[in-house]
């Protein structure tokens, strides 16, 4: 009866002593990942200005009112180019007398007013001896240089000069900012 006993109390042994805890392990590597979010290019401008009255054979002129590029795509390289053009303004049926051509539209864009981030921000017309016409499209803005999320806003002026031929009435047109 003791050998059973004894076999008995040494499987149970050896039982306990494969239960026993391991060893712990002197490090332990946790993979840690998170995303960084991204948005657009966005351009943000007036939706209308009234520049008031003038004359025919004369000219009028005016700033158009805050234009903001707002990058939010944490890009690496972060640049940007703002584009401006205009249509041609016309009244009435938009006649000859009655339509004024862009290529008689000039645009500066002046100094920035603000802009955030890091990078280089370059007006595309600093002053009115800079103003260029808009009978096609030309750079109001850019940023050269940078990274990450930044924004730049500034007041562009107008410069229309009207033809001596051109009838009275409220002439309307439209100026587009783009960026890309």
């Amino acid at each position: 009866m003791r050998k059973p006993l004894l076999t008995l109390f040494a499987a149970g042994a050896a039982v306990l002593a494969l239960a026993a805890p391991a060893a712990a392990a002197p490090s332990g590597d946790t993979v840690v990942t998170f995303t960084i979010s991204t948005a657009n290019l966005d351009i943000s401008v007036p939706p209308s200005v009234n520049l008031g009255a003038v004359f025919a054979g004369s000219t009028i002129q005016g700033q158009l009112g805050n234009v903001t590029v707002t990058d939010s795509r944490a890009a690496l390289s972060a640049t940007w180019t703002a584009t401006v053009s205009s249509t041609a303004f016309t009244t009435g049926g938009g006649t000859g007398s009655e339509t004024i051509l862009p290529n008689l539209v000039e645009y500066w864009s002046g100094p920035a007013i603000s802009t955030t981030g890091t990078g280089t921000f370059v007006p595309g017309q600093l002053t009115s001896a800079d103003a260029v016409t808009l009978n096609l499209p030309r750079v109001a803005f850019s940023k050269t240089s940078g990274s990450g999320n930044n924004s730049a806003t500034w007041n562009p002026t107008i410069r229309i000069t009207i033809p001596p031929s051109a009838v009275g009435g409220t002439y309307t047109g439209v100026i587009t900012h783009s960026v890309a």
